[in-house]
């Protein structure tokens, strides 16, 4: 996988919003910052403790190199402290930190966008919906709300990669076996979203089907939302590839949001 160096006209912080190593995001200030959009990135690796945030490092480089802002989020994954409910607290404090980072440096927030992959792509469809969860549940009333989430191939139905078993049983290894997690966490459970969902899927991906994008995106357009499914050339990691053609269609669609 390529990865473009880091440009000279970024500034990298890291900021930590709880105290385990896992609680911290990078910010990527570019100068000058051309883009309203701020972008908030999302690792995957089927939720498990050997992916890090190292895998949006690349994606984070090259988006601020051209002007995005961008919040490259780590959280606890299943194995380092991780699952129900500390990740989905994780992801619902590291997003809302972004608004103090941004002010602390005179910054204002126009319009943030979740650009997730894998099983960061079920998280940032999750963290859209937030403001709709019980009060009380993890990661409810959040202090910021996403404008729109673009999912590069998504594990957007739990149900089914629950069935399917995908990754040697990973969303029970996240999850665990009680229902109301599985119910919470799905994004099909939260059908439809108030903000736009761009499911981009590569073609040849063998690792998260296709038809867990396809199966989100048909009930949120059935139950009246704006979620949109984008096939792109490529595998699995061919979207978190900044020279492909696949992430050359993430930045347009990004583009178009400012």
């Amino acid at each position: 996988m390529s990865r473009q160096a880091p440009a000279a006209a970024v500034e990298r912080e890291h900021h930590a919003y709880g105290p385990d190593p896992s609680q911290y995001a990078e910010l990527y200030l570019p100068r000058p910052r051309t883009r309203r959009t701020a972008v908030v990135i999302i690792h995957g690796g089927y939720w498990r403790a050997a992916y890090g945030a190292e895998l949006g490092e690349p994606l984070a480089w090259d988006l601020a190199a051209r002007g995005w802002l961008c919040w490259n989020l780590e959280y606890r994954r299943a194995g380092n402290g991780g699952g129900w409910p500390q990740t989905f607290e994780d992801v619902a404090a590291g997003i809302d930190a972004l608004a103090a980072a941004v002010a602390g440096r005179g910054l204002a927030l126009d319009r943030v966008a979740a650009l997730g992959h894998s099983a960061g792509g079920q998280l940032a469809v999750w963290a859209a919906g937030r403001h709709r969860l019980p009060p009380g549940t993890p990661g409810s009333a959040p202090r910021l709300r996403l404008d729109a989430v673009l999912s590069q191939s998504g594990v957007l139905d739990l149900r089914r990669a629950r069935e399917l078993g995908l990754s040697d049983g990973a969303v029970d290894n996240f999850l665990g076996a009680a229902p109301e997690p599985h119910r919470l966490a799905d994004p099909l459970s939260h059908v439809p979203l108030d903000v736009p969902v761009y499911a981009f899927h590569g073609t040849g991906d063998d690792t998260v089907p296709v038809e867990l994008a396809e199966s989100y995106v048909a009930a949120d357009r059935a139950a009246g939302g704006r979620a949109e499914l984008i096939l792109v050339p490529g595998d699995h990691y061919t979207l978190i590839d900044p020279c492909s053609a696949a992430m050359a269609a993430v930045r347009h669609v990004l583009a178009g949001l400012d």
